[in-house]
C-alpha cells in the first residue's frame, strides 16, 4: 500500500449499558445493547466497512459491545484493547489513530461518548458541512446526538500520521434504528 491511499476511521460509540452498582469502568451492556452491537456488526459486514485493525477500550460496556459486533461482522481483525480509548478526549483519540499500524486501511475504534463525537467533528471540520445537502444534514445529525452503538465513518487520503483536524469526509452516519429498521445505509 502507498503512503498516500485512501484509508478508512470508523467510530462506534459503545452500546446502550446497563447501570448496576458497579464502577463505571465495568458497567456491563444492558439488554438493548445486546441487541444493537451484532445489528452493526452486520451492517459493519454489509456495506463494506470491515476493518483491519481495531482499538478498543478496556471498558466493560465496549470490549462486550466489540464481542457481539464482531461476532455478526464474520471476521477476526486484530484488537488492541487500549485503556486510553476510555474516557478519551478527540485529541487524544487522535494521537492514538496515528500510532494505528501502517497496513490498515480501515481502523474501527470502539469508545465513548463524547471523545467520539467530538473527533467525528473535529475530522470532518468545516468542509464536511459545506461539501453538499446531503453531507451537511448528516454532520448535522452527528453534532445533535452520537447515539449508542452509532457508527461514524471517515474517509482520507494519506497515511494515519498525516489525519488531522478537517482532513477526513464524512461519509456516513448510522444508528442502530435506522439500520434495524431498513433505514438509511449511511452512504
Amino acid at each position: 500500500m502507498t503512503e498516500n491511499a485512501g484509508r478508512e476511521l470508523v467510530l462506534l460509540r459503545h452500546a446502550k449499558s446497563a447501570w448496576p452498582d458497579v464502577p463505571d469502568h465495568e458497567r456491563p451492556l444492558a439488554h438493548r445493547g445486546q441487541r444493537d452491537a451484532p445489528v452493526m456488526g452486520r451492517w459493519l459486514r454489509t456495506a463494506g466497512h470491515v476493518p483491519d485493525h481495531v482499538l478498543c477500550s478496556t471498558a466493560r460496556r465496549a470490549r462486550e459491545t466489540w464481542e457481539l459486533a464482531q461476532a455478526a461482522l464474520g471476521a477476526s481483525p486484530p484488537v488492541s484493547f487500549e485503556d486510553r480509548v476510555y474516557g478519551a478526549s478527540a485529541p487524544d483519540l487522535l494521537d492514538l489513530i496515528h500510532g494505528a499500524p501502517r497496513a490498515a486501511t480501515t481502523l474501527l475504534i470502539v469508545g465513548h461518548d463524547p471523545g467520539i463525537q467530538q473527533l467525528a467533528l473535529l475530522l470532518a471540520g468545516t468542509e464536511a458541512a459545506s461539501s453538499g445537502a446531503g453531507s451537511s444534514a448528516t454532520v448535522d445529525r452527528l453534532r445533535a446526538k452520537f447515539p449508542t452503538a452509532a457508527i461514524a465513518v471517515l474517509e482520507f487520503a494519506g497515511n494515519w500520521k498525516q489525519l488531522g483536524p478537517g482532513a477526513a469526509r464524512l461519509t456516513g452516519f448510522v444508528t442502530p434504528r435506522e439500520v434495524g429498521a431498513g433505514g438509511p445505509d449511511g452512504s
